[in-house]
């Protein structure tokens, strides 16, 4: 989408959450999410702190799960190791994570992701046990 037609969407009211972050435009489209759960869908999301703060108002029933790194040192190693950014970048996104990891009490869950099989694991057992809670609160 281009920068002016997500603009006019936000202005419109069509996300759930949306957030600029270095320099592009992300967001998720309530229709799409919506429309997921309607068909009986989980929907799993991968958004920043900001939009999971702004999710809890549109979605106040949804189950908040943060993906922790296993230490600080292992995120820098990490996005070091990929090579895709500059040092200038790594530091600013090890900035925001320090933000982000002292926010993790928000949160419903953490999972630390170490491993991504048992990570993933968790976050799948997670999901389950939301279901299994919403279903005998019918």
């Amino acid at each position: 989408m281009t920068r002016a037609a997500f603009e006019q969407a936000v202005e419109e009211g069509r996300f759930l959450e949306w957030v600029e972050y270095g320099g592009n435009l992300y967001g998720t489209l309530r229709s799409d999410v919506e429309g997921r759960l309607a068909a009986g869908d989980d929907v799993i999301l991968e958004i920043e702190l900001q939009g999971a703060r702004a999710m809890r108002w549109s979605l106040s029933d949804a189950t908040f799960v943060f993906l922790a790194p296993p230490s600080a040192a292992e995120l820098a190693e990490r996005l070091r190791g990929r090579g895709t950014e500059s040092e200038k970048a790594v530091v600013t996104r090890l900035r925001i994570a320090q933000q982000e990891l002292a926010a993790a009490r928000e949160f419903d869950h953490v999972v630390v992701n170490d491993m991504v099989k048992r990570a993933a694991a968790d976050v799948a057992a997670i999901i389950s046990a939301h279901r299994s809670a919403q279903t005998e609160g019918e």
